[in-house]
Order: structure tokens, then sequence, then C-alpha cells
């Protein structure tokens, strides 16, 4: 399962879109993939989970965590062989990690948390919680954004990683990305 969970060598500059549920950071992940003719890793977690919840009408529970990481992981290394220049990234391994913190009392897999904190990124974008909640099979926690907004900053913040907070409307959003993502190169 390690090996599973490593980045591979890659020259290209990642960019993770990080940030609580229902903030919009699939629409802003394609919105910058196509704006700066690049892949876009999508968020493996959607689809896994979207499946366990047509198939046994569930939510995510712990020993759904590590599938998902081998999952997203094997999205980015495969889309990281794509480019040498930028890479999309609709989450990452440090946003299940955080996830499994926030979910299930601060507990999160060892491997897990490990190859979150090895993996590295250019940038990630924190998504704010100033857009419209928008209900699905697998969003939860409506009334709990402020707070949740604040575990994923302050983990960044914890772990020293480069971050910007991206809000506002969807066009000032993507102005906001694009400009931080340009001086990355």
């Amino acid at each position: 399962m390690e090996e599973a969970l490593k980045q591979i060598k890659s020259n290209c500059k990642k960019v993770v879109l990080y940030g609580p549920e229902s903030t919009g950071k699939t629409t802003l992940s394609i919105e910058l993939s196509k704006y700066f003719d690049v892949p876009w890793v999508p968020e493996y977690a959607r689809e896994y989970l979207q499946n366990v919840w047509d198939n046994e009408k569930r939510i995510c529970e712990p020993q759904d965590l590590l599938p998902i990481a081998k999952g997203q992981m094997e999205l980015e290394n495969k889309f990281s062989k794509e480019t040498d220049s930028i890479l999309i990234c609709d989450t990452n391994l440090f946003e299940t990690m955080v996830y499994s913190k926030y979910y299930y009392g601060k507990n999160c897999d060892p491997l897990l948390e490990k190859y979150a904190k090895q993996n590295k990124y250019d940038l990630y974008l924190l998504t704010n919680i100033d857009v419209p909640w928008v209900k699905d099979d697998l969003r939860d926690k409506p009334d709990e954004r402020e707070n949740s907004f604040e575990i994923f900053k302050s983990e960044l913040i914890k772990n020293n990683l480069p971050f910007e907070i991206i809000e506002g409307n969807r066009k000032e959003r993507l102005k906001k990305a694009i400009n931080y993502i340009s001086l990355l190169k």
C-alpha cells in the first residue's frame, strides 16, 4: 500500500484546490485546467463514495479512506506524466487526512498521514465558504462551514504549506487563482 500513496517524480508545478465541501473546488479546477491548457486531476473520492452511496446507502467511513487515497494518487501520478508545466489537483491526500481528523475525532490512519505530509505541492488554493451550499448525496455539514474552513486553514498553517485563500464570485475566484498560479512559473 505504501508504494500506492507515493508521488512519482515530476517536473510540473502542482496546484491543489483545497478546502471544505461545497466551496467550488471542482468548478475552479476545471476552469483552471482549461485556462492553462493543462491536465486536471479529478477528485477520486466523489466517484468512489457516490458508488458506495448508490450501492450501500452509506456515507464515508474510516475504512474507505485508504482506498480513496490510493485511487487519488493513481490519478495524480498518471496525470503528472502528461505535463511538464502545471498540474491542477482537485484535492490531495492532505485534504483526505484533514477530513479524516475532522470527521473521525482527530484520528487518521498513520500511513495516510505519513504520505499526506510527505507528498509535495507548490501551491494550495484554499477555497472560502462565501459561495452557496449545494446539497448532494455526499455533503452533510452545511451548518459547520465556518468551523470547517478554520480547521482546513489551521492545518495548512500548522504544516507550513504554501497557500492562498480564494474567495469572491466565480469570475473573481478564477482571476485570483490564475494570478497566484502565474507567479509559480
